[in-house]
């Protein structure tokens, strides 16, 4: 079986297969366009409601932090599950078995490190963003700069996959033009944000989140119920369907084609995960730490429940699509290579078997949901955008702390329409484009950049700006530079012969690396500013600790 060591969450890989849902009769149905009405109806609705509570920064922020454990937990799964993280797994567990699951597991193991690591500390010593919490002893502009450099950097990667593949799902429901369909969907991204800030993006992330758990938990059931609810009788019939055989049922062979590059992927995906944006913002909008790790727990849950779905999913898969010939380009009569043949390739798996267990009906409700999806997504993006635009650099970088809160969020909601007319016309340009590697290039620079400066600031008392800033540029310079030479865009996309990277995930390399030369360069520093900032890690020890202040909208 040949190995893949794809990047994770590749939503525009799905992009060359959503044709295909029209050759089966799939998504261009009545069922589908009238849930994806109900849908943008339904959040509209939340957005204007929530838009009468959204009156000042921190409304806009961080929903006044007012926001409960078990809502954030559900709209951190809405913001972490893509599109690509259900089809594109599934797709995997179908061509490569057990596998395929090393993705999902690496996206898991990253709770447990910002659970014990980083929510609590997080919660009680920042206000609105990550950034707050670098900057709380050491230099504000410099580090506040870094930390909008390489968030801005990660948020723009994936934002440009994220438009692309929704406005290529719109053309397939509709029949709209490609330019038609981005502009909607950058225009409905900044109403959600522009005007309802972050409870309409928790929110819709909430509804996205149930749309997702209901609709993949309604497959297994399905599926489970075509085996009698008899899970070996499950694997039996894969094991007898897939070309592997019985080799599905283990990852030893694949992992041993490249063991370098399989462990640098699993640093990524877990240390990536604790330096997302995106998702570190998610942390402020509760009201105390007890509350954020409350947030941690139920998203694990969540997202584990979910990944238990798709690996289900994915050997059903196996097991059933062979008995519909109409989701193979094969002649009748012909044999099926359930791997090769299935129209759409790997990422149709589960479409294809959303259509085969509950038919038509069932296809609409996912891709309904595979769009709210992608706008649950989207809208977080482009509130942490504008978290740094306005927040970090206007505010603390530029206006250095003279700005007013109205005029604050006057930024942000300018920032936020900026945002989307730049994804919009990223969207078009990037339009055909091989942009697959931008998301897995988004983990490698949250995990090399953000995540080392993240840690360290909030936990190792010699940490200083000059290590923290050398490092975190270290760690951005040597992730982006990996992956454009590695076989990922050196060969994909820029057409050359060969790589110049050994293997396309570059975590193993880079996080170290940052962390070591983070260490470098603070233990060399020597300046009474450095010394400055040593002295004050006792009074950040107490307050992540312990939360005192944390209630309050203090500026540092």
């Amino acid at each position: 079986m040949k190995a893949r060591f794809a990047s994770p969450f590749l939503l525009t890989a799905l992009l060359p297969s959503m044709p295909a849902l029209a050759e089966t009769g799939g998504t261009a149905n009545s069922s589908a366009i009238v849930m994806f009405l109900v849908f943008i109806v339904l959040t509209f609705v939340v957005t204007g409601w929530a838009a009468k509570r959204t009156k000042t920064a921190s409304d806009f922020y961080t929903a006044g932090g007012g926001i409960t454990g078990l809502q954030n937990g559900l709209a951190i799964s809405g913001d972490y599950l893509s599109a690509a993280s259900f089809l594109g797994i599934a797709g995997m567990v179908y061509v490569s078995g057990f596998y395929g699951m090393i993705y999902a597991i690496g996206f898991l193991f990253g709770w447990p490190v910002v659970m014990f690591l980083i929510a609590e500390r997080l919660r009680n010593l920042g206000r609105f963003n990550f950034a707050d919490v670098t900057a709380y002893r050491l230099g504000q502009v410099k580090m506040r700069v870094l930390a909008a450099s390489a968030s801005l950097l990660v948020i723009a990667l994936y934002l440009i996959a994220q438009v692309v593949g929704a406005g290529k799902l719109i053309v397939l429901l509709f029949g709209l033009d490609y330019k038609i369909s981005v502009v909607l969907v950058g225009t409905m991204m900044m109403i959600y944000v522009g005007f309802g800030g972050m409870t309409a993006t928790t929110w819709v992330q909430i509804i996205k989140a149930v749309l997702m758990l209901f609709g993949a938990t309604l497959m297994v059931f399905l599926v489970m119920l075509a085996f009698s609810f008899n899970p070996d009788a499950l694997l039996a019939e894969a094991v007898k369907t897939h070309p592997a055989g019985d080799s599905i049922l283990t990852s030893a062979e694949a992992i041993k084609a490249n063991p370098i590059n399989a462990l640098s992927l699993a640093l990524g995906l877990a240390f990536g995960t604790a330096g997302l944006p995106h998702i570190l913002m998610r942390f402020f909008t509760v009201p105390n730490a007890v509350e954020a790790r409350k947030s941690v727990i139920y998203a694990s849950i969540f997202i584990g429940y979910f990944y238990l779905l798709v690996f289900v999913i994915g050997f059903g898969a196996v097991a059933l699509l062979s008995k519909h010939p109409e989701f193979f380009h094969t002649e009748p009569g012909q044999p099926i290579n359930i791997i090769k043949d299935l129209i759409g390739g790997q990422n149709m798996v589960a479409v294809h078997l959303a259509n085969a267990v509950g038919g038509n009906l069932l296809l609409g409700f996912m891709a309904a949901v595979a769009f709210a999806t992608i706008v649950a997504v989207v809208a977080g993006l482009a509130l942490a955008g504008a978290h740094a635009i306005a927040h970090d650099l206007y505010a603390n970088v530029f206006a250095r702390g003279r700005d007013s809160d109205k005029q604050q969020l006057i930024v942000s909601r300018i920032s936020t329409v900026a945002l989307g007319i730049l994804a919009i016309l990223l969207g078009i340009v990037f339009e055909n484009q091989n942009v697959a590697f931008m998301v897995g290039l988004a983990f490698a620079v949250a995990a090399s950049a953000n995540f080392p400066v993240l840690l360290l600031s909030i936990s190792w008392r010699g940490c200083t700006t000059r290590g923290a800033l050398v490092g975190g540029y270290t760690g951005l310079t040597v992730a982006t530079a990996w992956v454009v030479l590695s076989s990922t865009v050196w060969v994909d996309v820029f057409g050359f012969a060969a790589p110049i990277s050994p293997f396309p995930n570059p975590a193993i390399v880079s996080v170290p690396l940052a962390f070591f030369v983070i260490w470098l360069f603070s233990v060399t520093d020597k300046s009474a500013e450095a010394q400055h900032e040593r002295d004050g890690f006792d009074a950040l020890e107490v307050r992540s600790q312990t939360g005192i202040g944390a209630t309050s909208a203090v500026d540092h």
